[in-house]
Order: C-alpha cells, then sequence, then structure tokens
C-alpha cells in the first residue's frame, strides 16, 4: 500500500463492512480521574448490557472502531484508550490495579453499574490480563470474560528465561506524517494482509505537537509498569480463551497449561489463519466468536 496523508484515500479499497462499521460513530467521553483524564468512547444502544473493549500494549481505543458496531447491537460497547496510551493522559507509574480501578470508574461514569447492567470484558493482549484482573479481584463486576491472545504463564513461571517482545520504543520526532506513518509497526512483529485496517490504526496512534510528529503513548509505560508476574487468574464468570494459531507468544507451554489450568472455568477457541493481533488479522472470524459467546450468556 502507498501510504499518504490522506486517510481516506488511503483506504478506499477497504471492504465495504470496514466502511460501513466506521461510519457507525461513537460518542467520545473522557473522565476526569485524579491521576489523569481518561478518554473514551461509547457505542449507544438503549442502554442495555455493556461489552468493554480493552486494548493491548501501546494501542488505542480506535483498534476497536471497525469492531465494536459488529457485535451483537443488544449490547453498549465502551472502548477506553488505557492511561498512557491513546488520548488518555500519562501517569508517573503503571500497575494493574490501577488499569483495573480506572475502568470501574469508567462503568460508574457511565451509571451502568448503579443500573445494575450486566458487564462483560473482552480483552486483547495486555488487555485481555488486564480483563482477566479484573474478574479476578473484583469478580462481583464482571458476569463474563473474553481474554483474546492474552499469554497466561504458570504461577511457576521462571521469569529470568523469559524472551520478551522488547518495551516500547522511545519516543522520537518526525518531520512529516507520511514518514511517521511509514514507520508504524506491529509489535511483536508480524506479517498482516489488512493493510487498511493496518492504516486505520496507524492513523489514530500519532499526533503533531511543538517539536513535531509522534508517537501517542508514554514510552516510560513499561519501565513503570509492575507487571502481573506469577499471578494466578480465578474466573468465577463464564470465560473464553481466543487464540491466534499463528501466534507467537503463545508456545506449547504456554497453551498445554491453559488447557489444563482452566479446563473447567474457561472455554479456548483458536482461530487458525490469526497471528498475535488476531483483531486486525481475523476480524469477522473474532466477531463472529464474541457473538456466539455473548448470546450463551446475555
Amino acid at each position: 500500500m502507498e501510504i499518504t496523508k490522506s486517510l481516506s484515500k488511503d483506504i478506499k479499497d477497504a471492504p465495504n463492512w470496514f466502511i460501513n462499521a466506521l461510519n457507525e460513530k461513537p460518542r467520545e467521553a473522557t473522565l476526569n480521574h485524579s491521576l489523569g483524564k481518561v478518554s473514551y468512547q461509547v457505542w449507544d444502544r438503549n442502554n442495555n448490557n455493556v461489552v468493554l473493549l480493552i486494548h493491548g500494549t501501546g494501542a488505542h481505543k480506535k483498534w476497536w472502531d471497525p469492531i465494536a458496531p459488529l457485535i451483537n447491537n443488544k449490547f453498549v460497547i465502551i472502548a477506553p484508550d488505557l492511561p498512557g496510551m491513546g488520548e488518555s493522559e500519562h501517569r508517573s507509574k503503571y500497575n494493574f490495579k490501577g488499569f483495573g480501578e480506572t475502568l470501574i470508574e469508567i462503568l460508574k461514569e457511565e451509571k451502568f453499574l448503579k443500573e445494575h447492567k450486566k458487564i462483560f470484558l473482552i480483552g486483547h493482549s495486555l488487555g485481555g490480563h488486564i480483563a482477566g484482573y479484573i474478574a479476578t479481584e473484583m469478580p462481583n463486576y464482571v458476569d463474563g470474560l473474553i481474554m483474546i491472545d492474552s499469554p497466561i504463564r504458570p504461577p511457576d513461571y521462571d521469569y529470568n528465561k523469559h524472551i520478551s517482545t522488547g518495551p516500547l520504543r522511545k519516543i522520537k520526532y518526525y518531520d512529516n506524517k507520511v514518514s511517521i506513518l511509514e514507520r508504524f509497526r506491529l509489535m511483536p512483529p508480524q506479517d498482516c494482509n489488512n493493510k487498511w485496517f493496518l492504516r486505520y490504526i496507524a492513523e489514530h496512534s500519532i499526533y503533531n505537537d511543538k517539536k513535531g510528529w509522534r508517537w501517542r503513548f508514554d514510552d516510560k509505560l513499561f519501565a513503570t509498569l509492575t507487571r502481573l508476574n506469577n499471578y494466578e487468574f480465578k474466573f468465577q464468570c463464564p470465560a473464553l480463551f481466543i487464540a491466534g494459531g499463528k501466534s507467537l507468544l503463545l508456545e506449547s507451554k504456554i497453551m498445554k497449561y491453559i488447557k489444563e489450568a482452566f479446563n473447567d472455568s474457561m472455554a479456548i477457541e483458536v482461530i487458525e489463519d490469526a497471528a498475535h493481533h488476531v483483531p486486525i488479522d481475523s476480524p469477522i472470524e473474532l466477531t463472529s466468536l464474541i457473538n456466539n459467546y455473548l448470546k450463551k450468556w446475555g
């Protein structure tokens, strides 16, 4: 794909379902949190039960723009920018408790908890770990959980031998929009045939300030993040794990552990043609699975 400064020009050959989904505009909102403002968006659907979509590391709420409209219209959809990412303000440090409490505050802001709506959490990668953490630590808030290619490692996993996918790259500035768009990469690296999807999320991954064009994420996120190393997830609600069949993060030992440890508490589905970034690789297959399970649970 030839990249220009015009998003509409660059995605003109995207499939109709993608363009139609983008035309279903969400409501933009902000949570005035004591640690910094948090941006989120809502697809309002007659105030029914709620699906909360949680993005991965260094990503943002706009990753879900082509996905959310495909989810069953019985559900209100919320997609936040996690603190330190997207249009949300940066913090001095990050941890899962802070992420979880912030997302619960959004639900309170929207009055969904007061109205006793059912809450379903869906998270990709880091977002899946956050969803799993909320379901474990705050089970009364969660009626269903979907983790998308979020590696769950055994509690005795030796992190000294762990090969990391690498930190978020240090922020640098670019002279023009096209030059930074051309540098957009998925992490961990992988091929992706849906170039129009990549171009869309790249558009919303950058902004221009006085120094030039830069990425939106806080490059100190990983350095200050308290990890969930050796954490033991426990789910009381219905749960589903969706794996990318070609994911580099789900080695055979990890998948074996997930299948054995969560045999009685979590269903497992594999999208064979997807790598780690399942929402981009296989959006139609992913939303079909999501809708099937939400129908069972909802």
